[in-house]
């Protein structure tokens, strides 16, 4: 485990993989930018640090010794300080079934080796980017029994329960809530929410829907069947 070179404010990066070429190639390049910097080379001692580091993004490997990287994404997520940290999967897997257990714990993106450093620090750069602009706009949106306050990621229902969403679950909801009774397909939202940088399969709107739709129950995001769905503000 390593510490970055760059200031304290600047944003928080866990590298975790069983690699060590590949975790000092990401270091390097990492700290190049300015982002602080730690690294894990298991699941477990991943979890250990993600604690105490909360880190902005953490760059997570699927095959690893100890625990894989999907159920260290699993447990991650269950840490309410992790909630709006950022995943992404840095893997050699490329099935499908892959990808989609890895939206399916919460990732954000899915990118498969060979890693090619320019190009994954300019995605981390953008992703950043588009985080400081929401932050910069932030709002809050009441609608039906449900508060949605984007300047904390917070979600209110009935006035009283607090709804905890991973950070790509929010921004759907908020996304869709802005705009209600409006239909978006699923190649639309994967524009607005993931960004055209970042490719994933449509699939991964679905899971993000079922998982919203799991926590705050059916009634708010409708399914028009073959278009794709909307905020419904019908009682």
């Amino acid at each position: 485990m390593s510490t970055a070179k760059s200031a304290s404010s600047a944003p928080k990066v866990l590298v975790v993989d069983d690699d060590s070429d590949i975790v000092e190639l990401l270091e390097y390049n990492l700290n190049k930018e300015g982002y602080n910097v730690l690294t894990a080379c298991n699941g477990k001692k991943a979890i250990e640090i993600a604690r105490t580091f909360i880190p902005d993004l953490i760059l997570l490997d699927i095959m690893m010794p100890q625990m894989d990287g999907i159920e260290t994404g699993r447990m991650l997520r269950q840490n309410p300080d992790i909630r709006n940290t950022y995943i992404l999967f840095l893997t050699a897997r490329s099935e499908e079934y892959s990808e989609v257990a890895a939206f399916e714990v919460g990732a954000d993106d899915y990118i498969t080796k060979p890693i090619k450093p320019r190009a994954l620090m300019s995605r981390i750069n953008a992703l950043f980017r588009r985080e400081a602009q929401k932050a910069e706009s932030g709002d809050q949106i009441d609608i039906l029994d449900l508060s949605i306050n984007r300047k904390n990621y917070t979600v209110t229902q009935d006035s009283e329960k607090s709804v905890v969403l991973p950070k790509k679950e929010f921004e759907l909801l908020f996304f869709l809530a802005q705009t209600p009774d409006k239909v978006f397909s699923r190649d639309e939202l994967l524009q607005k929410i993931w960004g055209a940088d970042i490719y994933v399969l449509e699939r991964t709107v679905d899971v993000h829907i079922r998982k919203l739709r799991e926590k705050l129950g059916d009634r708010y995001i409708k399914t028009l069947k073959g278009v794709g769905y909307m905020f419904s503000t019908e009682q």
